[in-house]
């Protein structure tokens, strides 16, 4: 009786040496997977020096949508000796074992199948010059996994193609050792596991991409003029793709661009520009991951006081201090909104897929410039870096909100007439204006000292609080205008959960798992702070409530717990932080545990 055929719906990792070249290999595999029409979903585990040790990509292929890791692997690809015996232990009983046959170390299990592939031979007789030879020979497991599962030859070439956007020599080099691995497997290797993939149709319409890219581009789509940074793991790659597109896409007719974007000589200087260029008029912003943000303080509390419209991408890592730069997290919640210093809370955006990096890019330029304040936008490095398959980026459909801006007929309608820092509608919002503006009465002193309405220096109690309190109010006006959560609900549902960014994969996953189990549950994806009406509202349906996050405290639930105390005995954790992505398995588990003890 033969084994029961896998088909498209199995995990495969790839463990090689950091600085091998293996990435092209991988990407190219990720992306014939997803021109098969195969859901798929690509994450990089890289260590955080330059070159030389193990490092590990899976790809997750799921005829379902998911997307979220796994904690299986059914198929490992081991060329690096340093990591071959893990690398063999981590093969789900049943699963596929492909290593380079230069690896003398004993195979000692039998419950898999095991493949050896002659990567350096097959690379020695390649066309390619033999010091390129090292890096080529990760195309041999391309070729292999090519026979052995199914992939077709036609997806590899698009895939090819596109990375090297169309380079003849490269393209013709990497195909040729692919089709070489493809023959010698189809000539020596009988396979024995049950794995394979087939065309489908489950693509259509998507693209693959990163949140840091996609980020990137919903700033330009959203006007921005000045991006200051520094760089550091894993937003550098942010900024970067600013440098890509802004020439492509931000210059006039005669070749002059309407952008500016500087490397600063740390972050302290990268946000004190990008504070000056908010005050300016310009839509400015600025890139860190958790460390930068804490040297960011003093800056982010000017702004804020100051009532300057900045934006701050932070793309999350592990921490305290160095870390883990390279492992993902949800760290950084609990310090970016409370960041700095005296009574506030700031303005926090949590994409939860690569499409809402791209939407969030430009909603919060109109965010903060509406608001007056800085507002923050938290990915992590598995959302920044790592490849998702999206639908494609929408153009923004509403014209820029630049918020309460006078320009010189608005000042000649009220005779010059007006202060800076005055309520004038109730919401918490006063009026603004921008350098440029060339009315008499535009200027004012810009403080991070106490000040009355205009601006004027003022140290009376009365005065500091009434100011503190407008501060406040325009935070709650924030409500109403923040992306409102997305909610995934159930029928009989019992409890609720609560999730947010790059957890919300494993998590929706998880409802699905937990349903099977017999347990309903109403699902709600948090996308900003501070809270709106409907997270209210979904919190009193519940008796429990776990909210699932990848830090090891429950930074969420605190913050929910601070924002409404009298629910906070309904708040259960399901946080978790080891570097990793969260997976389904993790959070189904987490939950049913506690729910036996409740």
């Amino acid at each position: 009786m033969g084994v029961k055929k896998i088909t498209n719906n199995f995990s495969i990792t790839i463990a090689t040496v950091n600085g091998s070249g293996s990435q092209t290999a991988n990407v190219t595999l990720l992306r014939a997977l997803f021109k098969m029409g195969i859901p798929v979903s690509g994450k990089n585990l890289f260590p955080s020096n330059i070159q030389g040790l193990p490092t590990w990509y899976t790809i997750r292929l799921s005829k379902e949508g998911y997307i979220a890791r796994r904690d299986e692997q059914e198929i490992v690809v081991a060329m690096n000796p340093a990591s071959f015996a893990k690398d063999l232990a981590s093969v789900a009983p049943g699963g596929a074992f492909y290593y380079s046959d230069e690896i003398k170390l004993a195979i000692n299990r039998t419950d898999i199948s095991a493949y050896p592939m002659p990567t350096k031979q097959l690379a020695r007789s390649s066309d390619v010059s033999p010091n390129l030879r090292d890096y080529i020979a990760n195309m041999v497991y391309v070729g292999v996994l090519v026979q052995m599962l199914g992939i077709r030859m036609e997806a590899i070439e698009q895939a090819l193609n596109f990375h090297f956007k169309g380079k003849e020599g490269p393209i013709k080099s990497n195909l040729g050792v692919i089709r070489a691995g493809a023959e010698w497997a189809a000539q020596n290797l009988t396979k024995s596991d049950p794995y394979s993939v087939e065309q489908i149709d489950q693509t259509e319409g998507m693209i693959m991409a990163d949140g840091n890219t996609a980020g990137a581009l919903g700033a330009i789509y959203g006007g921005i003029q000045f991006a200051a940074w520094y760089p550091i793991t894993p937003a550098t790659s942010l900024a970067e793709s600013l440098n890509v597109y802004l020439p492509q896409l931000r210059r006039t007719p005669e070749g002059k661009n309407t952008y500016a974007v500087l490397q600063a000589e740390d972050e302290i200087a990268a946000i004190g520009m990008a504070v000056g260029a908010g005050w300016a008029g310009l839509r400015s912003m600025t890139s860190t991951s958790g460390p930068g943000i804490s040297l960011m303080t003093e800056y982010t509390g000017l702004a804020h006081f100051a009532e300057v419209p900045i934006v701050v991408w932070d793309v999350q890592r592990m921490g305290p201090s160095t870390g883990l730069p390279t492992r993902t997290a949800q760290g950084d919640l609990t310090a970016t909104y409370y960041l700095g210093h005296g009574d506030k809370q700031h303005v926090i955006l949590l994409p939860g897929s690569v499409q809402e990096c791209f939407e969030f890019g430009w909603k919060a330029f109109d965010l903060a410039e509406r608001l007056q304040m800085p507002v923050f936008v938290l990915s992590d490095l598995d959302l920044g870096m790592n490849q998702w398959m999206t639908k494609p980026f929408e153009y923004p459909e509403a014209p820029m909100d630049r918020g309460k801006i006078l320009w010189e007929e608005d000042l000649d309608k009220l005779n010059g007439m007006w202060s800076r820092y005055k309520d004038m509608d109730g919401d918490g919002i006063a009026y603004r204006t921008v350098a440029g503006n060339r009315h008499h009465a535009a200027a004012y002193f810009t403080r991070g000292t106490g000040h009355d309405e205009n601006a004027k220096y003022n140290e009376e109690a009365g005065n500091w609080e009434a100011n503190m309190l407008r501060l406040k109010k325009k935070y709650d006006t924030a409500r109403n205008l923040v992306p409102k959560p997305v909610i995934k609900k159930a029928a009989g549902a019992t409890i609720g959960l609560i999730t947010y960014g790059s957890s919300d994969a494993a998590t929706r996953e998880a409802q699905v798992l937990l349903k099977q189990s017999g347990l309903k549950t109403d699902l709600l994806r948090l996308r900003a702070l501070p809270c709106t009406r409907e997270v209210f509202d979904f919190v009193k349906k519940f008796d429990r409530i776990y909210i699932v996050e990848a830090n090891r405290d429950g930074q969420m639930r605190q913050i929910l717990s601070a924002t409404m105390p009298e629910q906070a005995p309904k708040f259960r954790s399901a946080a978790h932080s080891d570097g990793l992505p969260l997976t389904a398995r993790w959070v189904k588990e987490t939950i049913l545990a506690q729910e036996e003890k409740a």
